[in-house]
């Protein structure tokens, strides 16, 4: 947990800069790091829905690693229609979408794993750290 927090300052600044060029490696890595910690969260959905789920989200995890967001997002979508209660799933679509620059559907995607799973601090600082750079991009613009 240490690790992670430690990665999330430096996170902060990669994701202000992310915005402008949408290429930055550490990002990725750090991007990808928050969904492998996230993607084994326990849930309440049937076992066969879940591991069905559990499959598109590893998938996701491997294809975005290679830089294939459509993909990673194709799948983390199909998980959460196999079981939308799989916060990991939605936490990773919110990942995805932002690194597409579809900010609504990740800060809705973001959310959907908070009302699922509020007390999970690693969903918690991405929503928390998307809700802050968004913030001052949209500030920004005004």
């Amino acid at each position: 947990m240490h690790l992670h927090l430690a990665a999330g300052h430096g996170y902060i600044r990669e994701r202000h800069n992310s915005y402008q060029s949408q290429t930055v490696p550490v990002r990725m890595v750090i991007l990808l790091f928050a969904a492998l910690l996230v993607a084994f969260t326990p849930g309440t959905a049937d076992a066969d829905s879940r591991e069905d789920a559990t499959a598109q989200v590893e998938f996701g995890i491997s294809v975005a690693r290679a830089g294939l967001w459509d993909e990673a997002t194709y799948r983390w979508e199909r998980a959460v229609e196999i079981d939308p209660t799989y916060a990991a799933a939605w936490n990773n679509l919110g990942i995805a979408y932002e690194q597409q620059g579809r900010f609504e559907e990740a800060l809705e995607a973001y959310e959907n794993a908070l009302d699922l799973e509020p007390d999970n601090l690693n969903i918690q600082q991405n929503y928390d750290l998307f809700r802050e750079i968004h913030d001052r991009v949209l500030e920004g613009e005004r």
